[in-house]
């Protein structure tokens, strides 16, 4: 391009009309204008500093920089964010624009995921700020309740403390002590990323009105008839000492055995028994029943008699039969242990089978179990092999690749087991999220998301929403003393309430307790939305004014976790769904495309990328992916955008040397009087100016709707090819 030389601004230009249809915008644009004086202000002030900054956020190095310092993009957010430049202003009129950010865990230090969703939501945010509406973007954080515990319980024990040790409240006490220390990390990470949050909005899910609202939620629900207590097998965590979602246990392939062992037939002879294949012998304390195929003629003899279990002394069981057992795998005979397998559980409960737990909740085996209990599963299963081996019930064990249940967060093998727990109904819930985007009330981007969430609500279970920890929001239930917990129970908002409800029913001598256990984590995160605004208080003037709200933005890996419980709980609630669009992003992964971990040493940090390459670099890099696909992190892209960014610092550079005078008012009114929205002012233009012009002019159309459509790969890369191939070549 030609530099700008402003006494050929009265050059004519007819000749662009003919040169592209596409000349002139369809974009409404603002009239843009650059007084003299306020150029003599800001040429005597620069825009760049090599020396720092004022305390008035003047940049005040008297040079401009050869190339783009990042190290000032840390002053630059400091001053921004004491401006109160991130806070929305409502006098502007319209209708805002509002994105809760997903709340990082308290324990948490700044990793990739955290850099994309920042930098699409700022993405979002700063866009329509620049477009005039108030804009709010809601930063908090998540009191994490197993992550945080487990965190705390590892700096005891390296003081030689036990958490039993302390009692409930002294522990929570030094958990608090902690989150005070240490919570404030990955906010201020965050805020290295630039994410032009109102940090004066900031929450924390156990803020004491997040807290009410929880309350306030688990109270609406149970008297609805949506929130029951009942004997359920749950997945356990031994080491966790808690109760874990089906979305919190990971499966993975891994080596193991199947063991075959003979179950004698009562009243037979010696010939008649039935070989069961099972992955975990030391559940067969637990078995109420074998089971075969009845169209399997081998066993159709024995269906009706009783087996008797090995190593129980002569415990016996019925043989049955249920199309549900798999003639074909293993040796086609099923033992039942309904404590101890999800799908032994369903079919004891079909068929009234009993249900027995040979299980403690530490992993080791109880009184069920004869001479074994106390022992380590594990341990029980070998010792338990080796004994059947001498009785002559062994008959043989085989290598088998098994599907073992995890712990996410303990990585530890799941125990399935029954236990009292509290659930949440969700038919009807999920089936008003489902008419949500059938309606069109709720957009899921990209479109294939759309699916996965229909056939998740469509196939829902009932939430298990408590957990048997100390960190997190107790339960609201209190127990009578001296009555069955199943049979008398209060639910009330606190201590007071309930007190008053059990004298009301007891007696003024009644004495109550309180649940110890604590909700899930995602319960609070699922009403984050409108929590954060100040619900239940619906004249809270930030709930008036920014719910519901306009995006959310979050990894596809939390689509059920945390989206759709919020898409329920927001239409329970509040009436509404809680935001109008989802956008999921997808995983960062290694230049080889491999996901990111500390075993294969491919894990890139943010703040280390950010030192290097800066800010503005990562995110650029970031932004390049496409909606709900993984994105390949490799050092080239960010070498190549970090280039970008100090050819951006060129560009404005050059722009600031080719500045006219200040002397030269001629130069000054006609850039003035330059109206860049009319046809008219472009004509004057010579042609290398009036062809730049109106390749800007198409950018602007093009990122404008890639932007409403949520297409930010598009938005970067135009950029990128305008700044590369029309500005600056």
């Amino acid at each position: 391009m030609a530099a700008s030389n402003f006494s050929l601004l009265s050059s004519s230009c007819s000749i662009c009309n003919k040169l592209n249809p596409l000349l002139f915008s369809t974009q409404p644009r603002r009239r843009i204008s650059l007084s003299r004086s306020y150029y003599i202000r800001f040429r005597n002030t620069r825009f760049t500093t090599v020396a720092g900054i004022a305390d008035n956020g003047v940049f005040t190095s008297p040079e401009v920089a050869k190339a783009f310092d990042f190290t000032a993009e840390e002053r630059i957010y400091k001053w921004w964010e004491s401006q109160g430049y991130f806070k929305p202003n409502l006098e502007r009129g319209g209708d805002p624009f509002v994105v809760s950010m997903p709340p990082p865990n308290v324990t948490g230090s700044l990793h990739m995921g955290h850099a994309m969703f920042v930098t699409l939501e700022d993405i979002m945010v700063r866009y329509n700020r620049m477009k005039g509406r108030p804009t709010l973007w809601l930063p908090g954080t998540d009191h994490a309740g197993i992550a945080t515990q487990l965190v705390v319980e590892r700096m005891l024990a390296e003081e030689g403390i036990k958490r039993a040790d302390m009692g409930r409240e002294e522990f929570t006490k030094r958990v608090w002590t902690w989150k005070e220390k240490y919570g404030g990390t990955i906010t201020n990470q965050i805020r290295r990323l630039g994410a032009s949050c109102d940090w004066t909005r900031e929450r924390f899910t156990l803020d004491a009105q997040l807290s009410r609202a929880v309350v306030e939620a688990f109270v609406r629900l149970h008297e609805k008839g949506l929130i029951y207590q009942g004997s359920y097998m749950v997945n356990w965590s031994p080491k966790l000492q808690t109760a874990v979602s089906d979305l919190e246990v990971e499966y993975s392939e891994e080596p193991g055995a199947l063991y075959h062992i003979k179950y004698r037939v009562a009243g037979g002879t010696r010939d008649d028994f039935l070989t069961i294949a099972t992955t975990r012998p030391e559940t067969l304390f637990g078995d109420t029943a074998i089971a075969v195929n009845p169209e399997d003629e081998r066993y159709a003899k024995y269906i009706g008699k009783m087996a008797i279990v090995p190593m129980t002394y002569g415990r016996h069981v019925p043989i049955i039969s249920d199309k549900y057992v798999d003639k074909d795998f293993g040796t086609g005979v099923l033992k039942i242990s309904p404590g101890h397998d999800h799908n032994d559980y369903l079919l004891a409960r079909k068929l009234g089978l009993p249900i027995l737990n040979v299980m403690n909740k530490d992993g080791t085996l109880n009184e069920v179990a004869g001479l074994y209990c106390g022992l380590d599963r594990f341990e029980a299963r070998k010792k338990l092999w080796s004994e059947l081996e001498e009785t002559g019930l062994a008959v043989k064990k085989e290598t088998y690749t098994m599907r073992v249940p995890r712990s996410q967060r303990g990585g530890e093998i799941i125990e399935p087991l029954v236990s009292k727990q509290w659930f949440v109904t969700m038919d009807s819930l999920a089936e008003k999220a489902l008419h949500a985007v059938e309606k069109g009330e709720l957009t899921i981007l990209p479109e294939r998301f759309e699916k996965i969430y229909n056939h998740w609500l469509s196939n829902i279970k009932d939430w298990c929403i408590s957990r048997q920890l100390w960190w997190g929001h107790r339960i609201p239930v209190w127990y009578i003393v001296g009555k069955k917990c199943e049979d008398e129970y209060i639910v009330a908002r606190n201590s007071e309430e309930a007190l008053e409800k059990a004298r009301e029913k007891y007696g003024k001598n009644v004495e109550i307790y309180q649940d110890p256990d604590v909700l899930d984590t995602w319960f609070s995160s699922a009403l984050w939305p409108f929590s954060t605004l100040g619900w239940p208080d619906v004249s809270a003037e930030d709930l008036k004014n920014f719910y519901p709200t306009s995006v959310l933005e979050t990894g596809h890996d939390i689509l059920f976790f945390w989206v759709a419980r919020m898409v329920m709980m927001g239409i329970e609630f509040t009436g509404t769904v809680p935001f109008s669009h989802v956008y999921l992003h997808g995983l960062i992964r290694d230049s080889q495309g491999r996901k990111m971990s500390k075993s294969l040493g491919n894990v890139i940090d943010p703040l280390d990328t950010i030192k290097d390459y800066g800010t503005d670099a990562l995110r650029f890099t970031l932004s390049l992916g496409t909606a709900g696909q993984d994105l390949n992190l490799s050092t080239e892209r960010l070498t190549s955008t970090k280039a970008f960014t100090n050819k951006l610092w060129n560009g404005g550079k050059f722009v600031l040397q080719n500045l006219p005078p200040q002397s030269d008012l001629s130069a000054w009114t006609a850039i003035q009087d330059y109206k860049f929205d009319e046809e008219e002012s472009l004509l004057k233009l010579p042609l290398p100016e009036c062809w730049v012009v109106t390749k800007l002019h198409m950018l602007i159309d093009a990122v404008t709707m890639s932007y409403d459509k949520f297409f930010f790969g598009d938005v970067a890369r135009e950029i990128y090819d305008f700044f590369w191939a029309d500005f600056a070549d």
